[in-house]
């Protein structure tokens, strides 16, 4: 942790002429006059360190925001993120911890006009509930991701995550982009959709599939006339699941405990239903 954090720091004072973007960072010292963050400034769990506009651009395209979303910044930190939402319609809404840094956002989204969108509350991230999010964003350190990630798979499935330079774990990101030429530091972000909870077993028809689930990645087979085949290419994203069996290749969707889909060209229609324990 604390080399990460020595490194944060570093790159902090490396960046110091872009502009301010996501962290959860600690109160401040009062200060006179307008509230000005410092790069590099000390956080309750990162360093508060910028983010070039470029990159919050990318990330919101890649989480394909709409009108319809719901997006949660974790860790606001001046508003950026949650402001440049609110400009495209989204209803969106930042969790800092800073008290400074939330007042600043809050005059940041008026001037920007979005102040209906945009809101902001001073709490702690890891006290709050964000489970009626559709996209969550952060910009926290590795070992944070990690602390938030059984919360994350725990929201709806189809949640989009998007995490601006750093993984979580062993669960792999499901898209990446990078901010180009116009970026200096911490220029890439990671996507992950939520994938629906869908391991066990399945009757599809009168054949039996057994599903095993690591993240959104899915192993198993589908007996068929008491032969056992193994699935390949099986996936999901989000409530949406993909895999290959006995030479045929099912697509479909997960409402709880029924799947329904077609098979091969579409003709084939299938229906699964998740048996009891």
């Amino acid at each position: 942790m604390s080399t990460l954090r020595n490194l944060t720091m570093a790159c902090a004072l490396m960046a110091i002429s872009l502009d301010p973007a996501i962290a959860q960072t600690a109160p401040s010292q009062p200060t006179a006059g307008t509230y000005e963050p410092k790069v590099g400034q000390e956080g309750k769990d990162v360093v508060w360190v910028p983010t070039p506009q470029a990159l919050v651009d990318r990330m919101l395209a890649m989480a394909e925001v709409s009108k319809e979303d719901y997006l949660i910044d974790l860790g606001s930190g001046d508003g950026r993120t949650v402001i440049t939402a609110a400009t495209l319609g989204v209803r969106a809404h930042g969790i800092e911890y800073n008290p400074d840094m939330v007042a600043l956002s809050k005059r940041n989204a008026q001037a920007a006009g979005v102040e209906d969108r945009a809101t902001f509350i001073q709490a702690d991230i890891f006290e709050s509930d964000f489970s009626e999010a559709s996209v969550i964003t952060l910009f926290l350190l590795p070992d944070l991701n990690l602390r938030l990630r059984p919360t994350l798979l725990d929201m709806k499935p189809g949640t989009r995550v998007v995490s601006n330079s750093f993984h979580m774990g062993d669960w792999r990101p499901d898209d990446q982009i990078d901010a180009g030429s116009e970026c200096e530091n911490y220029c890439r972000a990671y996507k992950w959709v939520v994938p629906a909870k869908v391991a066990g077993e399945w009757r599809l028809g009168d054949d039996q599939l057994t599903l095993t689930q690591t993240y959104q990645m899915l192993s198993g087979t589908l007996v068929r006339n008491g032969t056992a085949h193994e699935i390949s290419e099986a996936r999901m994203d989000g409530t949406n699941i993909t895999f290959t069996a006995a030479g045929m290749r099912y697509r479909g969707s997960v409402d709880g405990n029924t799947m329904t889909g077609a098979a091969e060209n579409g003709d084939a229609r299938w229906t699964a239903e998740r048996q009891a324990d």
